[in-house]
């Protein structure tokens, strides 16, 4: 267990608006993963990057400290400067071992969460393992982690009520925008087509929202969002020319720069004075911090969901303690499976071992002996041999399954 490392940066101790400059572009991420695991000799790592959180998880036996979270930033090649590389390293969690697989099983089950009992956390985390398992860069140890957190969540979302009435970003951002009583007719750009503002549009659509226009890099996405809400697609590079007006702005993409910029918010607004607002749930912000000082601005934002997410939490703390107790059965119950895991992998040359010692024993060593025979001992040899030889590739797993059941 001593191979399983996880390096965190989350909302927890980092400032969210600063957890942004971690961020790595989607379009570079397989790129600078491939270099970190060829530079530092990791042999399985994924990536996971959410609106409070960014991690890295890695199976290697190699000593991960600060002073290795340092190197690695530095290589990764983000453009972290000094100044924010020291605020990032104080504020870094570093797991190994049973802690490593217990902060995991934790994230999987929103108890990391900024809102505990949000459910989307799992789906997150399985993409980016999907994501990079695509890419190679992971292997059967990290897949058999990612079993394990997989396994965790549903239990806890199943025999738990945590995620009763769930509560989650999304929705607490929505009832934000609820309470500014905007009209129905109210015209909302969405910008980004990921599973955030696909879930954001579905709450609207839900309460009777009806004028929509998605903007997204792959318009392919946003056409197919825009058919599900009955709107209008574009690709982002419209942004720059759209001059129907809005009301509402929601926006969440996973670029590393501001998208609304002053020129491109000016451009959106056609000449309208009166306060929009603007839903950003981005990390880093999609919104350029001079709109907001330029105009007036209803902001939503995660880092102004805080206090909501933390009442959350008071209310679900009996559903915690249930949830902890389902944790640290499963990390009890990995130990074994992993263990059996390498027996099995450790006696994948034995049936070929066995194969050819038979094949040996035939053609090499009883060669005369058995080309004396004739056809029916023959026969008879050869079922004696494929019996024994069954056998033979059994005994073993079974002997070691005995034996790690019995330790």
């Amino acid at each position: 267990m001593k191979y399983l490392k996880v390096i965190a940066f989350t909302h927890k101790q980092i400032e969210l608006k600063e957890l942004g400059k971690l961020v790595i572009c989607q379009e570079n991420l397989t790129t600078k993963l491939q270099q970190v695991k060829a530079q530092f000799h990791i042999p399985e790592i994924f990536y996971l990057a959410t609106c409070n959180r960014v991690e890295f998880i890695m199976a290697t036996n190699q000593v991960v400290d600060k002073a290795f979270a340092e190197k690695f930033i530095n290589a990764l090649d983000i453009g972290v400067c000094s100044k924010y590389m020291d605020v990032f390293l104080r504020g870094a969690l570093i797991y190994e071992d049973n802690a490593a697989l217990n902060h995991l099983l934790r994230t999987s089950c929103s108890l990391e969460s900024l809102v505990v009992g949000e459910k989307e956390i799992l789906p997150q985390m399985r993409k980016a393992y999907e994501s990079c398992k695509e890419a190679g860069l992971t292997d059967d140890y990290l897949r058999m982690v990612m079993n394990t957190v997989v396994k965790t969540a549903k239990e806890v979302y199943t025999q738990t009520n945590i995620a009763r009435n769930p509560i989650s970003v999304v929705s607490l951002a929505y009832r934000k925008l609820k309470d500014l009583k905007l009209f129905s007719n109210a015209r909302v750009l969405i910008i980004g087509a990921g599973e955030t503002n696909y879930n954001i549009s579905k709450y609207l659509q839900k309460h009777k929202f009806s004028n929509f226009a998605v903007f997204n890099r792959t318009l392919s996405k946003a056409q197919q969002l825009a058919a599900d809400l009955g709107g209008e697609a574009f690709d982002l590079e419209a942004l720059k020319s759209y001059n129907k007006g809005f009301d509402v702005i929601i926006t969440c993409t996973s670029s590393v720069q501001p998208i609304i910029t002053t020129e491109i918010y000016q451009t959106l607004l056609n000449g309208e004075t009166d306060k929009k607002t603007i839903i950003d749930l981005a990390v880093p912000n999609d919104t350029a911090p001079e709109v907001l000082t330029t105009y007036p601005v209803n902001f939503i934002e995660v880092c102004s969901l805080n206090e909501v997410a933390k009442n959350n939490l008071q209310e679900r703390y009996q559903e915690q303690v249930h949830a902890e107790k389902i944790i640290e059965q499963n990390i009890s119950e990995f130990l074994p499976l992993l263990k059996q895991r390498r027996i099995e992998v450790a006696m994948r040359e034995v049936p070929e071992k066995i194969k050819e010692i038979r094949n040996n024993a035939i053609n090499s060593v009883f060669a005369e002996e058995v080309q004396g025979l004739d056809k029916q001992s023959r026969e008879v040899l050869d079922k004696v041999i494929n019996y024994m030889e069954k056998k033979y590739i059994s005994v073993p797993m079974i002997m070691a399954k005995e034996i790690l059941i019995n330790s």
